[in-house]
């Protein structure tokens, strides 16, 4: 056993180096939009999932503690996910001022089952992720920069053509490079910017993008650093909305989302 596991790892180096960072001074004005992820089971499951009857009593306090935007499931990894799905628009169990989320890979058929649970909802946010870090693409996936981004547009396109099957619901489109917090910001803009390009977002119905530190590998600051440098860069930011998502491996996901 190590007596220093410290001595295990090396330091996090930010890729960026932002002198000229302004989010210190900032003050948030407004309330900022809170979704709840609460709900989601399938592949990220506790040992023992929630049945649909759990699911729903939990939904039913998140309603009244006041969420308008619930991520309740992930429809197309478990049949129990679907079908609560399924039983919230069935049961018109969706009040008129609330959101439903689902989450779903970059695959064509899971897409399709993803937008199967959804059929009837009045307005519903569809979130797509797949992972972009140097070690996922190396290890998980043996992928290059150019065969990532081809994956990602092939989810954001076959979103596209599911949601024009069903012109009756409100969709918004969300995106995760899963990972963000080490992946090139060069490359988190790129894979993003071609996202934009298959789904055209407007100020009227823009599109989120979501950048998490889905493990967390350094302080807030460093994630402060990287969300405002993505802001700079991205394009058509007044149709975009930036959604942060920490995780809470080094336990400060409260001070990295503030």
């Amino acid at each position: 056993m190590l007596t220093n596991p410290a001595t295990k790892y090396r330091p996090f180096v930010s890729p960026i180096d932002l002198s000229d960072r302004t989010w210190p001074s900032k003050r948030l004005a407004t309330a900022p939009r809170w979704l709840s992820t609460d709900l989601r089971d399938g592949n990220q499951a506790l040992a023992d999932p929630m049945d649909v009857p759990r699911k729903l009593r939990f939904y039913d306090m998140l309603l009244g503690i006041g969420f308008k935007e619930i991520e309740v499931a992930f429809p197309s990894a478990s049949q129990t996910d679907f079908d609560f799905v399924r039983m919230l628009i069935e049961g018109d169990r969706i009040p008129e001022d609330v959101t439903i989320q689902v989450l779903t890979q970059a695959r064509a058929d899971l897409i399709a089952r993803t937008f199967a649970s959804l059929d009837g909802a009045p307005q519903a946010i569809v979130h797509l992720y797949n992972a972009t870090a140097p070690l996922f693409r190396r290890v998980v996936f043996g992928m290059e920069r150019h065969e990532i981004v081809a994956l990602a547009v092939s989810g954001a396109t076959a979103m596209l053509g599911e949601s024009l099957k069903r012109p009756g619901t409100r969709w918004t489109f969300e995106y995760s490079p899963e990972t963000f917090c080490f992946t090139e910001p060069d490359f988190a803009i790129e894979i993003c910017e071609r996202l934009l390009d298959v789904w055209h977002p407007t100020p009227e119905r823009p599109a989120i993008l979501n950048l998490p530190t889905t493990v967390e590998v350094s302080m807030p600051n460093v994630y402060a650093d990287q969300i405002e440098w993505f802001c700079r860069r991205i394009s058509r930011r007044d149709a975009v909305i930036i959604s942060v998502h920490p995780h809470n491996d080094r336990g400060t996901a409260v001070a990295s989302a503030d």
